[in-house]
């Protein structure tokens, strides 16, 4: 039985806003701690192998310079490749960036996950729960991944009814991590709620 409010505990949230080169952008950042060490969460991350047991297959040209694309999901170009520290990719456009961030942290390893967009893109904080919830459901699957809980179909255990709970309870914790961050208005947050629950926790809207 998944422990529903210890995964959701074990990410932490931020959402803000920052100058970029073309004006303004909205951030999200999640890190979580994993009980393993630094090359074998890597791996996890970057081995074609392994990483549709608990994301999505994954197939291109896998090294700096080149171009990725997840069955089903985005895809992108691989900025920065830097083993077992920093991958920086593309994420569905050329102006949404992904940043991996792998540290030592006592015995394990600390991810952080920092997914950048123009604020134009986003249009205020509340965009962080288009992307937020998403981005939990996929540091919980590489936790039961690296935990030993394989699954032969990541997407259908995605929609399972204990995973619509979690995915429900996330949207959650990222409306009142945006409402805390002051980077959107009330009518902006909860109009992104709604829709956020339409896409990760269908029929929980």
């Amino acid at each position: 039985m998944l422990d529903i409010a210890g995964q959701l505990k074990a990410i932490h949230r931020e959402v803000g806003t920052r100058p970029a080169e073309d004006g303004e952008e909205v951030g999200v950042l999640l890190a979580r701690t994993y009980d393993t060490s630094a090359e074998d969460l890597w791996s996890a991350m970057t081995d074609p192998e392994r990483i549709r047991r608990w994301f999505y297959p994954v197939s291109g040209d896998l090294r700096a310079g080149g171009n990725f694309q997840l069955e089903g999901n985005a895809g992108g170009q691989i900025l920065t490749c830097e083993p077992p520290t920093l991958l920086r990719v593309t994420f569905g456009g050329p102006t949404s960036v992904v940043e991996l961030r792998l540290t030592a942290d006592g015995e394990g390893t600390r991810l952080e996950l920092e997914h950048t967009v123009p604020i134009a893109m986003a249009g205020s904080g509340a965009g962080a729960l288009y992307v937020g919830p998403g981005w939990d459901g996929a540091f919980l699957g590489l936790a039961l991944f690296v935990d030993g809980v394989f699954t032969d179909d990541p997407q259908a255990a995605a929609m399972s009814p204990e995973a619509i709970e979690f995915s429900r309870q996330s949207v959650e914790e990222w409306t009142s991590v945006v409402d805390g961050s002051g980077t959107a208005g009330s009518e902006e947050i909860a109009a992104a709620r709604q829709a956020s629950l339409a896409q990760f926790a269908p029929g929980e809207s």
